[in-house]
């Protein structure tokens, strides 16, 4: 019997695309309570809720590199430029502005800074306290006040440097003993993970900022699915994790289902890569090797 239940015209006229693609984390744990748990079967019995638990906790750690479940948000970069980390928010994959042209420039992260709480002091440098006797703290620092201010001049290149930006274009080449994490007018930008916040520099300000993060899967009902080039792999997964918490438990049995746990990842990982021989080898073109195939 076949998986699709609609017709074309219900497909292309709905809302709901590619969706075939994935299964659904419900269906997961369905199949999983089907095939492998049960008499004369690897588990002999487990409550469902368990199963869930397990279910959720590979679809997360699958998502982190094997699924590469990674969102975006473009925003526009206001006066104080900080941007609130998302929601969902796990580690950030890039941090781009957008020219006039639509292509977008990689803005890299500085290490040389951060947004400390600032403490107040009176004349004599003592603390300050409130009625309470806690600290009395600025709104923000003055390293944040200060890095925010560098580099105030929003003329930052628009199209590609060389072409628009002619003073760059004097210096190119001729900057002997330049450190090249800093060699770039894209400006720069730190994040607080105990604020969630992005802190931007200054040349940054009105810019059209556009964040790609990596989401655990586990934000809502909808994103919890999987892709079913990656289904083998949650179903060892969760047997793994299961059968590595029981007790009394072969350390054999163990061992056997962390090496297929680890094999169908990687095989997971290879399917999802996405990796085409015809792009690849357009790329190689460039080099100087003389590709046959």
């Amino acid at each position: 019997m076949g998986l699709i239940n609609q017709t074309q015209q219900a497909y292309y006229e709905g809302n709901d695309f590619g969706g075939y693609q994935f299964i659904s984390l419900k269906d997961i744990v369905n199949n999983f309570m089907l095939s492998y748990v049960g008499e004369e079967k690897i588990i002999p019995k487990i409550k469902r809720n368990n199963v869930s638990f397990y279910a959720q906790r590979a679809l997360q750690e699958l998502s982190y590199d094997t699924f590469r479940i990674e969102k975006s948000q473009e925003i526009e970069i206001p006066p104080t430029l900080v941007m609130t980390l998302p929601q969902d928010y796990v580690n950030y994959v890039k941090v781009s502005w957008t020219d006039t042209s639509g292509v977008e420039h990689p803005v890299y992260p500085t290490t040389n800074t951060s947004n400390p709480e600032a403490i107040l002091q009176d004349d004599q440098y003592n603390y300050t306290f409130d009625a309470d006797g806690n600290l009395l703290k600025a709104n923000e620092s003055e390293t944040w006040s200060k890095y925010k201010d560098q580099n105030t001049d929003t003329d930052v290149v628009n199209d590609f440097y060389l072409e628009d930006n002619r003073s760059f274009q004097t210096l190119n080449g001729q900057r002997y003993g330049s450190d090249p994490q800093h060699m770039n007018s894209n400006g720069s930008f730190y994040i607080d993970p105990i604020k969630s916040r992005i802190h931007f520099s200054g040349n940054l300000t009105d810019k059209i900022i556009t964040l790609k993060y990596i989401s655990d899967g586990l934000g809502t009902d909808a994103e919890m699915k999987v892709h079913k080039l990656a289904e083998e792999a949650m179903y060892k997964c969760i047997a793994y994790y299961i059968l590595e918490a029981r007790a009394n438990t072969p350390e054999y049995l163990v061992m056997r289902y962390r090496k297929d746990k680890f094999a169908s990842v990687r095989k997971a990982k290879l399917r999802l890569s996405n990796i085409k021989l015809s792009e690849l080898t357009q790329t190689l073109r460039g080099k100087s090797k003389h590709l046959k195939h």
